[in-house]
């Protein structure tokens, strides 16, 4: 990913974000509470489950040992209390690297006034659930999580074979996997649940219905027809939902303040963008994001300047990838599309003409032309380019191809991002600039000459990776296309390598 920054809190060693570990002298050995008072803590510390942690990552003590060793279980309790505090508050995850889209801000949540709280106060356990639910999506994210593990606890998904015919469509028949499929979406959709049981093979209408409800739930074209994309998702483990949720609701904690200014935000997974002024939505859209082996990268960058009828200059690995097997099949289709080859000749810029090569002598490590595609209706970025600079060459543009905007999986292009409504978008971006309207803007347009304009205010973009979104209390999921919630999810086991250390300090 670009521009690797590492999200964590504070650097190691700062008193801020350093949570105490078992084998210290931990402050809160003195709890003012009563037993009674600090068992339903250590009890709470147990249910850290429905919060997104495992206990195991505490040392919570035995309740046994508030008999036999009263000073050792107190200290040991509060030990594992401060490190779920810590977490809570700030993080599990706080030291993932490689997530500019992830900024936290441990000034803004100190430790010191819970601790406080927890130490003096008659009931540590409604302290801590405060702290559980300070970040402002966590109610929800904790119902859908627990949604989640009532559905993984009816017992295991059934693995659908894939090695059947093609796409499964409405009405067909399939004795190996349309009665796995039935019982698969069963665990999880009681309309389909509450059905008279049955092994048919026929694909019919009301396992199409759950199907379909399951595809827009996961956003996916909800046509009922089971591809080798959407099989793949089925036969996901009940884990993978759960774990995208434990993970998205640790990546809300311990956040900088919500930002003020206006601005863009991206979100990747969900392939949609947001113009925001305050917490106010003043446009959204959908988008066209990077397919996974093309990933678009996570950035924080200024949207500066437009540019009107762009050339494309193709990158080398579109070149020889993507069009090096276009221009094998019809050279001259691909010159009438606008595509041009060049190559360097004694340090000058060559065209070649396309129609007088012998393409199949070309391979993708061999291939000694670059290809820039001109301006017009047909161009891959359409008719306006938002520029954002960075060192990716990632930016925003229109695209020729409006069809793909009607589907609800868009990760399609090489990682830049193509707008379904790219004019509303230049509106927002040219607000302000002076001498700039709807009129000068189609004049340019329709120049067919390449130009630009640098906006006035320029605009912060972020595009950002969170796989669940709260709208109205309600989470909507979808699929981890580029797996940066199993990295997040690797780095919460994983946990501070502060208290690693010290553990493993401790133990020798």
């Amino acid at each position: 990913m670009a521009n690797p920054v590492p999200a964590s809190l504070a650097a190691p060693g700062s008193a801020a974000a350093a949570p105490l570990s078992p084998a210290q002298a931990p402050p809160l050995s003195g709890f003012a509470a009563r037993d009674t008072a600090l068992l339903a803590l250590a009890a709470r510390l147990r249910a850290v489950g429905t919060d997104g942690f495992d206990p195991a990552w505490y040392p919570i003590p035995d309740d046994a040992l508030a008999a036999t060793d009263n000073a050792a279980w107190r200290s040991t309790l509060a030990a594992a209390t401060d490190a779920v505090l810590t977490d809570l508050l700030l993080g599990r995850g706080r030291f993932v690297g490689g997530r500019p889209d992830i900024r936290r801000d441990a000034a803004a949540h100190p430790l010191a006034p819970w601790r406080e709280a927890l130490a003096t106060g008659a009931d540590p356990a409604a302290v801590m659930e405060r702290v559980a639910l300070l970040p402002p999506e966590a109610a929800a994210l904790r119902t859908a999580l627990a949604e989640a593990r009532a559905v993984a606890a009816r017992g295991p998904f059934p693995a659908i074979p894939t090695d059947g015919p093609g796409t499964i469509e409405p009405g067909s028949s399939d004795a190996a996997r349309i009665p796995i499929l039935r019982r698969r979406l069963a665990l999880e959709d009681p309309a389909l649940a509450d059905l008279p049981s049955t092994d048919s093979a026929i694909y019919d209408q009301p396992l199409v219905d759950a199907v379909k409800r399951w595809q827009a739930r996961e956003g996916f074209e909800a046509d009922g027809r089971i591809g080798r994309i959407t099989l793949a998702a089925l036969n996901q483990p009940a884990e993978t939902r759960i774990n995208q949720l434990r993970v998205n609701l640790d990546m809300r904690r311990g956040l900088v303040a919500s930002e003020t200014e206006r601005r863009i935000e991206v979100n990747l997974p969900h392939q949609r963008l947001r113009l925001l002024e305050g917490n106010r939505e003043t446009l959204a859209m959908n988008v066209v994001v990077g397919r996974p082996d093309r990933a678009t990268p996570l950035m924080r960058v200024r949207m500066t300047a437009v540019q009107f009828n762009p050339s494309w200059g193709v990158p080398e690995r579109n070149a020889r990838d993507d069009l090096l097997p276009r221009f094998r099949r019809d050279p001259a289709g691909m010159q009438a599309r606008g595509f041009r080859l060049y190559q360097v000749v004694g340090g000058e810029r060559t065209e070649v003409d396309p129609t007088t090569l012998d393409w199949s002598s070309f391979t993708r490590t061999n291939f000694p032309y670059f290809i820039r595609q001109d301006a017009g209706d047909a161009n891959a970025l359409g008719r306006i380019k938002f520029i954002m600079p960075n060192g990716e060459d990632i930016y925003m543009h229109d695209t020729p191809d409006r069809h793909l905007f009607r589907r609800p999986d868009r990760a399609f292009s090489s990682g830049c991002i193509r707008l379904e409504r790219p004019m509303e978008m230049l509106d927002a971006a040219l607000a302000g600039t002076a001498g700039w309207d709807r009129a000068r803007v189609q004049r340019a347009l329709d120049s067919r000459a390449t130009a630009g304009v640098t906006i006035a205010r320029s605009i912060p973009v972020a595009l950002l990776y969170t796989t669940a979104v709260v709208q109205d209390g309600r989470v909507s999921m979808r699929q981890d296309i580029y797996g940066l919630d199993r990295s997040y999810m690797r780095a919460m086991e994983a946990g501070d390598p502060r208290q690693r250390v010290a553990a493993r300090n401790a133990s020798r």
